[in-house]
């Protein structure tokens, strides 16, 4: 089972039982919601949590709030799985959604120019490979119970800002 153990200096929400549970998609769906009217130009989100747990429907529910928020209509969002980078322009917000999960040297990452752009927001599932990197960012761990019947969600992130304060 995935467990990223890597919680130094990030802010947790803090909820009643500590997880947010996303065992359903209407609860998902309501967090997404949150976020996207939080969400600004120059956020970068990490998705952490092992294959099918949520991270690509959380995209996609983040995509298409932000979508119908600002009137347009939703579009299909997959996982960029195969070719690393799905670009969403909506309005004046470039959202980036990557999948490092093919993605091993770092050379690679210097390719794709990821944080080159400082008004983008950065969504970013399988980051594992961004450690060398200092930026600022939201880390979403999702997470199987141990009985893999319910689905949960810890947010962190290593600087103070909306979206943390948000879900306490």
């Amino acid at each position: 089972m995935y467990q990223n153990k890597d919680h130094t200096n990030q802010r947790h929400i803090v909820t009643k039982s500590n997880y947010i549970d996303i065992s359903d998609q209407k609860s998902l769906f309501k967090t997404t919601k949150k976020i996207s009217n939080l969400i600004k130009q120059g956020d970068n989100f990490l998705l952490y949590g092992e294959i099918g747990v949520g991270k690509t429907t959380f995209t996609k529910f983040l995509i298409n709030h932000l979508q119908s928020k600002n009137n347009i209509e939703t579009t299909e969002v997959l996982s960029p799985t195969f070719n690393i980078l799905n670009d969403y322009q909506i309005n004046d917000l470039n959202i980036k959604h990557y999948d490092l999960y093919r993605v091993k040297q770092k050379e690679e990452l210097d390719n794709l120019g990821i944080f080159e752009e400082k008004n983008s927001i950065n969504i970013i599932e399988w980051p594992e490979i961004l450690k060398s990197y200092n930026i600022k960012f939201v880390k979403l761990d999702f997470s199987y119970s141990n009985d893999f019947k319910n689905r949960n969600l810890i947010i962190s992130s290593n600087y103070s800002n909306n979206i943390i304060d948000e879900f306490k």
